[in-house]
């Protein structure tokens, strides 16, 4: 066992040696690797399937990733010639993704379902190995299957791809904290919010947080909270407003709770930090959408926030050869289902496949039919056809996407119809 590791550890050894003259020239070098947190498995051999390392492992660091480096060259002096697969495994990959690309290697970017399917069909031995599978992705890559190249574009999209789903968790925490404040509104002074045209307002958070209660208004002073009204609401709200959920207040329901009042402050503070987080977001992803020429931000309905979400899920477009696969792996493909003689009448969406692509598609699609005539006749065909509001957004999203492909691959600006 020693000896092998020494053997792998040691490249440059006679035996390995004699391999590089069969390997110098045209055949193509596969690479395949099995990430982990801390090391990698990798495994080399050419298009003839032939074995030229054993399989080796390297530390996940800037050490590990030279010497791969080392033996790839030494495989070969054309890394024209060199296809490396690794597994998506999300943010492990990362690294040593960037290193390679950077070193401009081919890269194959392989679902980890699909290299197991793969492996499975080779034996029936229920072996499974880190060394096992990066041979597995080694010899997916020289069986000749279709699998399609990471590009250089699409990692640097991945910093676009961090910051929109970054957003999108962090807009979804400040809608819980906003529901729990209405609950707790409901709770202390159930008034308040006929008075109001919402609650998240700033003007009634800057009250809240102050009088987080009925019984704490009814006590306010009318100059002091006619004065932080005004102010909060940079003079839409005076006086009579002031009075008028003072006077409210006064007989207000509402419970007198501390605990309850304490969470109030504490949830408008968590709000208010919230929505400063996400307007930087925001900002930085305005700085990056800004560097693109980006056709589908031209789509009336489609603003920054979803274009971005949209342009950062798909990445590289040329890796789908048609709308249909971008549909697919968004998860809105109908789904089928037949058994005997039995065949669904209904076909639901499939939903697999990028949720956030999938959100963002159909949000977008919403404000599409609202603001574009095109889109908002073909909305209103199909609900007049007789299908339910959401199964007609559904196919709106179909033409939207078949849009979003063609614009993006030919670089054209969106020209609406008359």
């Amino acid at each position: 066992m020693s000896n092998k590791v020494t053997r792998a550890a040691s490249p440059w050894s006679e035996q390995y040696q004699k391999l590089l003259p069969r390997t110098k020239g045209g055949n193509m070098i596969y690479v395949g690797i099995d990430v982990a947190k801390d090391k990698h498995d990798c495994y080399i051999c050419d298009s003839d399937g032939v074995e030229l390392y054993p399989p080796f492992i390297i530390a996940n660091n800037r050490e590990g990733f030279e010497k791969l480096m080392d033996l790839i060259r030494s495989a070969s002096d054309n890394l024209s010639k060199v296809k490396v697969g690794l597994e998506a495994t999300g943010h492990y990959s990362y690294n040593i993704l960037g290193y390679l690309i950077s070193h401009g290697l081919l890269i194959s970017l392989i679902n980890p379902l699909h290299t197991n399917l793969f492996r499975k069909s080779l034996s029936l031995r229920q072996t499974k190995t880190d060394k096992v599978d990066a041979r597995t992705i080694c010899m997916m890559l020289s069986s000749g299957m279709d699998l399609p190249s990471y590009s250089d574009t699409s990692y640097h999209m991945e910093e676009l791809k961090s910051l929109t789903r970054y957003r999108f968790d962090k807009v979804r925490e400040r809608a819980k904290l906003k529901q729990s404040l209405s609950r707790l509104v409901t709770i202390l002074f159930p008034e308040l919010e006929k008075l109001v045209p919402t609650l998240h307002m700033k003007s009634v958070y800057a009250l809240l947080s102050e009088f987080p209660g009925a019984g704490h208004i009814s006590k306010a002073h009318m100059t002091h909270l006619k004065h932080l009204l005004s102010s909060s609401s940079k003079g839409r709200y005076g006086r009579d407003v002031a009075e008028a959920i003072r006077d409210a207040a006064r007989c207000s329901i509402g419970s007198d709770m501390p605990a309850k009042s304490l969470e109030l402050k504490h949830t408008i503070t968590m709000i208010r930090i919230l929505t400063e987080e996400i307007d930087e977001i925001e900002s930085s992803i305005r700085e990056i959408i800004d560097t693109q020429d980006a056709p589908i931000l031209g789509i009336p309905g489609i603003n920054y926030r979803m274009g971005a979400m949209i342009l950062a899920e798909l990445g590289d477009l040329s890796r789908f050869s048609s709308p249909d696969k971008i549909l697919a792996y968004a998860g809105m493909s109908p789904s089928t289902y037949q058994s005997g003689q039995l065949t669904s009448s209904y076909s639901h969406m499939e939903k697999r496949g990028s949720r956030y692509l999938r959100y963002a598609l159909f949000n977008a699609t919403r404000y599409v039919c609202m603001w574009d005539p095109t889109f908002k006749s073909y909305l209103a065909k199909k609900r007049a056809e007789g299908k339910h509001y959401y199964v007609a957004i559904s196919h709106a999203a179909k033409k939207l996407v078949r849009l979003i492909y063609h614009l993006q691959m030919t670089g054209e600006a969106y020209c609406p119809q008359a």
